[in-house]
């Protein structure tokens, strides 16, 4: 069974979660790689590189989050 339809469910959510504290990954996706690995109905979520600036944004909502 295959969950890339959930993956990317996920991947958007997140990118919408994101969104909402007017953070942006572009690379954020399903890594599709996942998929011809020994376990695919494992799928892995790549959140990509970003700038200083983005992680930055990351640790604050996060702390935000926590607190």
């Amino acid at each position: 069974m295959h969950d890339q339809p959930d993956a990317q469910t996920c991947a958007e959510e997140l990118r919408a979660a994101l969104a909402a504290h007017g953070i942006t990954l572009p690379s954020l996706g399903v890594d599709l790689p996942t998929f011809a690995a020994r376990y695919p109905n494992r799928p892995l979520i790549a959140l990509g590189n970003c700038n200083l600036l983005t992680a930055r944004a990351l640790v604050a909502a996060l702390r935000k989050g926590a607190a």
